[in-house]
């Protein structure tokens, strides 16, 4: 199967559009298919080659104004004409908002189909950043998902809003985890020692410093006897959150094995974000063992059985994260008990896995399409 993967984002940038499209890359390449990747180009001086598994085109591209890290596509003919010369079978939209938008209406004058993989809560993005917009965010995901052979959602809650808000044809496709990578055998007591000195119990977050991740709510956590606050990421949040979180380290970006060390020397692993259509750390943390205190929101509420694998706590709620970090800190053989059955649970979750599950989809799709098209 000939596969064009038009997304918004791709190593070496550093988020979950940019990763599960390198996934889904590298899983058709080893399953004998011949992917093709559409992105921006990255910012000048890296080596995007380096990450690719199969051939990448790129198009002009710009930071987004206020937060560099992310960059935007501008109009260009070498994402049409990278269509024309691959001759896909299906064109696989990642996150779809504005190449992936520009993919698909390529994709249509070429009567190609097209599977569009919904990713960005753009709606909450819209009420984090601008106070209002969710309804014209929401006409926009419909618009652009609507038009779609197929649309998958990361997690059971992003595709009951895809389905209440009026987009058809929706199907679960999850995120997988890379349990070699991320395991409990990864942990490093010199870096514990160099994080928590004094033998605190090390919490950590992993993921972007920006707003719509409320990483501010670990505040009271912060303040509790015993804890270390541990911060990885970056992003434009960065200098409010390190006077928002009074003794936390911030480490900043951290990839690859480093990464996998530094989850696996974590007691406890919170994601504070309320509007995660899946989130990968959370499976990642569970994958290295480590217990999760997550919002019971979105994509958390399919990976977090509360009480068996960590603890669920109301969105937005300080106190309530507080004082699930505090109930963890204090009692390590729960901590033991989570993080075991956390590492049981995503056993079975690996990229292999769901990128079988993603061909499927495919297949299952190009079969009704045929099938419509006899009709």
């Amino acid at each position: 199967m000939r596969v064009v993967i038009v997304t918004e984002s791709f190593p070496p940038d550093v988020n979950g559009v940019a990763h599960c499209a390198l996934q889904t890359a590298r899983h058709l390449v080893d399953r004998g298919h011949a992917p093709l990747v559409v992105a921006p180009a990255p910012a000048p001086g890296n080596r995007p080659d380096a990450f690719a598994p199969c051939p990448v085109v790129h198009v002009p591209s710009l930071p987004l104004p206020g937060y560099p890290q992310v960059r935007v596509a501008l109009p260009s003919r070498r994402l049409a004409a990278a269509l024309v010369e691959h001759r896909p079978d299906v064109v696989h939209l990642a996150s779809p908002f504005v190449l992936g938008v520009r993919g698909m209406a390529a994709a249509a004058r070429l009567g190609i189909p097209t599977v569009a993989v919904y990713q960005t809560d753009l709606a909450g993005y819209a009420r984090t950043y601008m106070g209002a917009g969710e309804a014209a965010a929401w006409r926009r995901i419909r618009s652009v998902h609507s038009a779609a052979d197929l649309t998958l959602a990361p997690s059971s809650a992003a595709l009951n809003d895809l389905e209440t808000h009026g987009v058809p044809r929706v199907r679960l496709w999850p995120r997988g985890v890379d349990t070699d990578r991320f395991r409990p055998g990864h942990r490093d007591e010199t870096l514990r020692r160099e994080l928590a000195p004094n033998g605190e119990v090390i919490v950590g977050y992993v993921g972007r410093l920006a707003p719509e991740k409320q990483v501010e709510l670990l505040a009271g956590a912060c303040g509790l006897e015993g804890v270390r606050v541990v911060v990885v990421g970056d992003g434009p949040s960065h200098a409010h959150l390190s006077e928002a979180l009074p003794g936390a380290v911030f480490l900043g970006r951290r990839t690859g094995e480093e990464l996998a060390r530094i989850f696996a020397s974590l007691d406890v692993f919170v994601h504070t974000g309320p509007f995660e259509t899946f989130c990968q750390t959370v499976q990642e943390a569970m994958a290295s063992g480590v217990p999760v205190v997550a919002p019971a929101a979105g994509g958390p509420l399919d990976l977090v059985a509360h009480g068996h694998t960590g603890l669920l706590v109301p969105p937005r709620d300080a106190d309530a994260f507080r004082d699930a970090v505090r109930s963890l800190a204090v009692d390590p053989a729960l901590r033991a008990g989570y993080g075991a059955a956390g590492r049981a649970t995503v056993e079975g979750r690996t990229w292999a896995a769901i990128g079988d599950r993603l061909i499927t989809h495919y297949e299952d799709m190009l079969a009704a399409r045929k099938t419509a098209v006899a009709a």
